[in-house]
């Protein structure tokens, strides 16, 4: 653990989402299927808590998010959330919308690979948690749907108007955020929303082998490079390039880039430490 952490300790188990860690790959699954997984007040809180401590741990390297049953995420409970929020004020409004929000922000800012391994229905707030992961790995039943005008609210929510233009563009985002309209697996690679697309009885095999991979490779890299994307997205060309020359120099005083040059070298396999 990171001894620039406060002296509380981890979160042993959620209640409100399945977790567990398995070679340095951590895996939330939404679990709740007889709602298509749909959101709750209190998984929100649940997930934007988790993500805060999730980057201390010693003991993960990639965050992988999936859902049960037939859907990844069919976005907030109607029943349980939106009709409640109809009730509160202002006040209770904003802290919910900041909440949500917190979501997508630490997912971003989460040093390290966000996979979302998503099959069946993810819409509205389900769709942009998947949007805010770094990669995004379709089952064949999967779908797309940014719905918000359709239930009288702005396509922009949690981020989505920031990061679905920088993702598939100013085009299709506007259409998408303003349509609501079903984005299906094939479409979502055309327009690079998914990486890629696999049978459903594949999809949790290929996520998890491809979270294994990146576990046991060069973390501080892949923070770096996750890191340097988000940041330099509101940057011009020079700064981007200067905070990169600064982010390449610390990196070569790493010992992995040190170890890539001993198994070069050597002809052996890198053993990456994350160090």
């Amino acid at each position: 653990m990171s001894p620039f952490r406060a002296s509380a300790g981890f979160t042993e188990s959620w209640e409100h989402f399945r977790f567990e860690v398995d070679g340095r790959v951590a895996m939330v699954t939404f679990d709740r299927p007889e709602k298509l997984n749909a959101l709750t007040f209190e998984i929100y809180a649940d997930l934007r808590d988790l993500l805060g401590e999730i980057e201390h741990r010693d003991d993960v390297s990639v965050l992988v998010l999936a859902g049960a049953g037939r859907g990844f995420c069919s976005g907030g409970d109607v029943d349980e959330i939106i009709g409640k929020l109809l009730e509160m004020g202002s006040k209770g409004l904003l802290e919910f919308t900041r909440m949500t929000g917190a979501v997508v922000e630490r997912m971003r800012r989460l040093p390290m690979p966000v996979i979302a391994a998503v099959n069946g229905v993810a819409a509205g707030a389900g769709a942009v948690i998947a949007l805010a992961a770094d990669l995004r790995i379709l089952a064949e039943s999967a779908s797309f749907h940014f719905l918000f005008t359709k239930v009288g609210l702005a396509g922009a929510d949690m981020g989505s108007a920031y990061l679905l233009p920088r993702v598939v563009g100013l085009g299709r985002a506007t259409e998408l955020l303003l349509l609501g309209e079903e984005v299906g697996p094939q479409r979502a690679v055309e327009i690079g929303l998914a990486s890629r697309v696999v049978p459903d009885g594949e999809l949790e095999q290929v996520a998890r082998a491809l979270a294994g991979d990146l576990a046991t490779g060069p973390a501080l890299a892949y923070g770096a490079t996750k890191v340097l994307i988000s940041r330099e997205l509101d940057m011009d060309l020079g700064s981007a390039i200067e905070l990169e020359a600064f982010t390449q120099a610390l990196l070569m005083t790493t010992e992995d880039h040190a170890e890539f040059h001993r198994a070069f070298t050597g002809r052996q396999p890198p053993q990456w430490k994350g160090r």
